[in-house]
C-alpha cells in the first residue's frame, strides 16, 4: 500500500523528525479497525510510511481473530462497526491485549460516547477528518512512550550503575568511562555544568574499576576548612598541631585501592594545588607531621563546572596541575542538549520515586513529556530528578499532570507569541499571570476559556487552536466545570 495524497495533515519537518524515532527499530505494531476500507487502508498506509507495522481489519470479528495471534501495541477502533458496536469490543480487545492503548475513531462527535470510551478502557477518543495527520500523530505518541519503556527495560545494567542515557553524547561518556577503567592509575577530569552527573559518572567509573569493594571518598574542594584541608587530604601524625591528639588518616589513605574524587577541583587553594601535583606525579604523600612517604592506591577523579584552561590563564590555577589532571578528560553534556533522555530519565525517575514512596501511577503522559522536552533545564539531571520527586509526591491516581510541574517550566507557554500575533481566531500573546494567587490549572483554564471565545465555542477549532485533541479539550472542561453536566447525557 501507499499513501493516497494528501490524506496527512503532518507538516514535514514535524514528519521527519516522526519518522526518525519510528525507524529506531521496535516491535511496535498497530491495528486499524474501520469498515471504510479506502479510509482504513489511508491511514494504514500512512502509519506505515512512519516506519511502523500495520495491520489492517474491516470487522470486528477480523479484529478479535488478529489480536488473539499477534501483538499490538496500539490499535485504532472505529466506533461503529458492521458487525458490532466497536466501544463495546474494547473490554474484549484488553482481555488479549492488555497492555494496548486503544484510540477509539467516530465521524461524529458524542460526549457521552467518548465518556463510555474512556469508562470501557480506552485511551483517546478522535474524530475521523478528511486528513489522517492527528491520528497518526496520536499513533506516533503512543510509539515514543512504548520506546521509552523499552528503553528503560534495556537500561538495566545502567541503571544499577547510575549512569543514563541513550544519546550519542552519553554513549560516548560511558565509551570513555569503560576504557580508562582499564588503567587505575590514570588521573580522570570530570567537565561540565552544575547538575549533569559528574558524581554519577565518578561513581559509575569506580564501580567499573573496583566494584563494590573498595571505598568512594568524596572531597568538597569548595568546603575545604582553611587550615585542615591538608590533614583532610593527607591525614596527619599525632601532636602535628594544637589538638592532633592521634594519628589521623586522610582521604587518600583512607580510598585505599579506591576512589578519590576531587569535587569543584578549579576552586582548590593555591597552596594545595602544588601538593595535588605532587600526589599526581609521585604516587605518594606524607601526612603532616610526618616525612614517611604513603604509596597512594587509589584513583584520583576530579570534577569542575568551571573552564580550568581559563582559570590557568587568569593565574588562578596551576598550568602544570591542569596538564597533569587533563590526561584524560570527560565531558558530560547538559540536559537540554540530550534530547529524547529528557524523556527517559523523567520515566526513570517516575518509577524510582514511585517505587520509593510505595505509589502506583500511570507512565508520563505524552503532554508532560512535552513540556518537560521544551524545558532548558539549568539545572539539568539535578533539577529533572527533584522536579520528579515533587510530581509523584502531588500526583493521585491519574498519575503526574503538567499541574504538578513547577510554575517555571511553563514561562514559555505563558509568553504564547508576539502583539502582532493577537487578534480573532489567535490565541494572545501573553496571559495575565499574578505571582501568589494565579496557578497553573488557572492559567490553564483561562487559555481555554479564551480559544473558545475566539472560535465562536468551536470544541474543534478551539483544540486545534490550542494544539491538542478534542478528546483532551472535553476532559479539561470537565476537570474545570466548563462543561454542562447534561452535555454528558
Amino acid at each position: 500500500m501507499s499513501p493516497r495524497a494528501g490524506t496527512s495533515g503532518v507538516t514535514p519537518d514535524r514528519q521527519e523528525s516522526m519518522r526518525d524515532t519510528a525507524a529506531q527499530g521496535d516491535d511496535f505494531r498497530v491495528l486499524v479497525v474501520d469498515d471504510e476500507q479506502l479510509f482504513a487502508e489511508a491511514l494504514a498506509a500512512e502509519i506505515a510510511s512512519q516506519g511502523l507495522a500495520c495491520d489492517l481489519a474491516f470487522d470486528s470479528g477480523t479484529a478479535l481473530a488478529l489480536s488473539t495471534s499477534n501483538c499490538y501495541q496500539a490499535i485504532l477502533l472505529d466506533h461503529r462497526l458492521p458487525d458490532g458496536d466497536g466501544i463495546q469490543m474494547i473490554p474484549l480487545l484488553l482481555a488479549r491485549q492488555p497492555k494496548c492503548c486503544i484510540i477509539v475513531m467516530t465521524a461524529y462527535e458524542a460526549i457521552a460516547h467518548a465518556i463510555q470510551a474512556i469508562r470501557q478502557g480506552a485511551d483517546d477518543y478522535l474524530v475521523k477528518q478528511a486528513s489522517t495527520g492527528q491520528l497518526v500523530e496520536r499513533v506516533l505518541e503512543v510509539h515514543q512512550r512504548h520506546r521509552i519503556r523499552a528503553s528503560l527495560a534495556g537500561w538495566d545494567e545502567h541503571r544499577r550503575e547510575g549512569l543514563l542515557g541513550d544519546c550519542v553524547a552519553m554513549q560516548r561518556v560511558r565509551e570513555q568511562l569503560q576504557m580508562v577503567a582499564k588503567h587505575p592509575q590514570t588521573p580522570v577530569l570530570l567537565t561540565g555544568e552544575t547538575g549533569v552527573g559528574k558524581e554519577v559518572a565518578a561513581r559509575y567509573l569506580h564501580k567499573l574499576t573496583v566494584g563494590e569493594r573498595s571505598p568512594f571518598l568524596s572531597l568538597d574542594c569548595v568546603a575545604l576548612p582553611s587550615g585542615l584541608a591538608e590533614s583532610l587530604m593527607f591525614g596527619h601524625e599525632k601532636g602535628a598541631f594544637t589538638g592532633a591528639l592521634q594519628t589521623t588518616r586522610g582521604v587518600f589513605e583512607e580510598a585505599a585501592d579506591g576512589t578519590v574524587l576531587l569535587d569543584e577541583i578549579g576552586d582548590m587553594e593555591p597552596a594545595l594545588q602544588g601538593k595535588l601535583l605532587r600526589v599526581l606525579e609521585s604516587r605518594s604523600f606524607q601526612r603532616v607531621g610526618s616525612v614517611k612517604p604513603v604509596t597512594v592506591q587509589a584513583r584520583i577523579v576530579a570534577a569542575t563546572n568551571r573552564d580550568l584552561a581559563q582559570l590557568v590563564s587568569q593565574g588562578a590555577f596551576r598550568h602544570d596541575l591542569y596538564q597533569r589532571l587533563s590526561v584524560f578528560p570527560v565531558h558530560l553534556p547538559p540536559l537540554r542538549a540530550r534530547g529524547s533522555d529528557v524523556q527517559l530519565l523523567a520515566q526513570h525517575f517516575a518509577e524510582f520515586f514511585c517505587s520509593k514512596m510505595g505509589k502506583q501511577l500511570p507512565p508520563l503522559s505524552g503532554e508532560v513529556l512535552r513540556v518537560l522536552q521544551g524545558y532548558d533545564f539549568p539545572g539539568n539531571v539535578r533539577e529533572l530528578k527533584n522536579m520528579i520527586e515533587r510530581a509523584v509526591i502531588l500526583a493521585g491516581g491519574n498519575g503526574i499532570e503538567p499541574g504538578h510541574l513547577p510554575q517555571r517550566v511553563f514561562t514559555r507557554q505563558i509568553e504564547i507569541g508576539s502583539p502582532d500575533n493577537a487578534g480573532p481566531g489567535r490565541l494572545p500573546s501573553a496571559i495575565d499571570f499574578v505571582p501568589g494567587v494565579d496557578t497553573l490549572e488557572s492559567l490553564e483554564k483561562k487559555l481555554i476559556r479564551y480559544a473558545l471565545e475566539q472560535v465562536g465555542d468551536s470544541r474543534t477549532e478551539a483544540a486545534r487552536l490550542l494544539g491538542i485533541s478534542r478528546f483532551q479539550l472535553l476532559r479539561r472542561l470537565q476537570k474545570y466545570g466548563l462543561i454542562q453536566q447534561t452535555e454528558e447525557q
